[in-house]
């Protein structure tokens, strides 16, 4: 028995509940290491968005390093990445649970799962190909526990199965699906649509839109606060110090002397109110809206309305609902059978996302039931977040019949 196995049966004999800990040997170190590499951000346009697509798509020789380091440059983008995290956090708010074959919950391991620290590495990743077109994790024992590494996407090639050490580097390949821990230690999501992914139709939106903030910032620096000039004498050395003397201290503007025969004007443009360039920003972040969430979400705070905005909400849960089926079925057919051999999760189970409820109209419901029938006070509890303590043994009258009464009375 090797050195770690000997560590792991220590472990579970000294604590028998744990049930992080591998059945199947775990390697000594990482298969999918990577050359570590400096990247040097540099302005990107459509004809790098063209090359790499290029790239991409070459039948000969695919390379996807640079589809996927432009992909990482437009993550940057504010709402870009807003957007993204309110669509999956929202699955990932959601309830889940390990059902037996019986149908039965499987309460112990589902526990055990949500308290986790792979969950959400697995389910990111998972979620992930979506975006970005294909995702690899590596899963790898530190301390005791079971931790996800992720696999640089940039160093593999999922067209032909192939890993690079340096992905600038395409010798000596590594063919990552005939591995024996393929499967088990490596697991891969692939988006089989598009393996270019999501992300990649919004690449020319976040690059209008950073080109139109930096024209707008050039409009601000020009015509938020204008330079000065002054005229003078530029041949009488004593005339040109005290001219540069008076400008330095007058305040932080740009500012520059001419000659008194001199003259300087600015170039009035068709507007300088910046109008185009925020015109141009808010299509593309309308579009980049349109892509994750299906609709515009909050944005139009002048146009918009409560029912709009409901409605687009309804748009996005639909899209987060095809999310769980897409992470349900990874999580069935790739993770569970991988944590089952390394002996995380025990005996034939199946990942499922509970209902969700509409709370509001369940409270309704219920309201409207207790005229006629008894409702559990721990149910209720546990549903709505009400301490109940029972009933009520002197219900109040209905004051407005009380009157009522009274006010006959009165006139018989």
């Amino acid at each position: 028995m090797s050195y770690l196995n000997n560590i792991l049966s220590a472990i579970r004999n000294a604590n028998p509940a744990s049930k992080e800990l591998a059945a199947s040997p775990a390697p000594k170190r990482r298969i999918m290491s990577t050359v570590e590499k400096s990247i040097f951000r540099t302005r990107q346009d459509i004809s790098n968005w063209n090359m790499a697509i290029n790239q991409f798509n070459s039948a000969e020789e695919p390379k996807t390093w640079m589809l996927q380091l432009l992909l990482d440059e437009i993550c940057l983008d504010a709402l870009l990445t807003s957007q993204i995290e309110n669509r999956k956090q929202q699955l990932f708010t959601c309830e889940f649970t390990l059902k037996k074959p019986n149908g039965d919950i499987d309460e112990e391991q589902t526990a055990l799962l949500k308290g986790s620290t792979y969950y959400r590495g697995l389910t990111n990743a998972a979620l992930d190909k979506k975006y970005l077109g294909y995702s690899a994790v590596e899963l790898v024992w530190e301390n005791d526990h079971l931790k996800v590494k992720a696999i640089p996407r940039t160093n593999i090639v999922p067209q032909a199965g192939k890993f690079f050490k340096d992905y600038t580097d395409d010798t000596n390949p590594v063919f990552y699906r005939t591995l024996p821990e393929f499967g088990t230690w490596i697991l891969e999501f692939l988006n089989e649509e598009d393996l270019k992914g999501l992300l990649n139709k919004a690449v020319p939106h976040v690059l209008f839109k950073r080109f139109a903030q930096s024209c707008w910032s050039e409009l601000c620096e020009i015509y938020g606060i204008p330079p000065r000039y002054m005229k003078t004498d530029t041949t009488d050395p004593n005339a040109l110090k005290r001219a540069e003397k008076m400008m330095a201290d007058m305040g932080a503007a740009a500012w520059f002397i001419i000659d008194d025969t001199e003259e300087f004007e600015f170039a009035e443009g068709v507007t300088t109110t910046g109008d185009v360039y925020n015109n141009l920003i808010k299509l593309c972040d309308n579009q980049n809206s349109l892509l994750i969430s299906g609709a515009i979400i909050g944005q139009d705070t002048k146009h918009g309305s409560f029912n709009k905005d409901q409605s687009s909400q309804e748009v996005l849960w639909l899209l987060v609902q095809s999310d769980m089926e897409a992470v349900e079925s990874d999580w069935n057919t790739i993770i569970i059978p991988a944590l089952q051999k390394i002996g995380v999760l025990k005996g034939d189970l199946r990942f499922e996302f509970s209902p969700a409820e509409d709370i509001k109209q369940l409270f309704e419901f219920t309201k409207g039931l207790l005229q006629y029938k008894d409702v559990d006070d721990e149910w209720i509890k546990n549903k709505f977040g009400v301490e109940v303590i029972g009933n009520r043994l002197n219900p109040q009258p209905d004051v407005s019949q009380a009157n009522n009464k009274l006010s006959a009375d009165f006139f018989e």
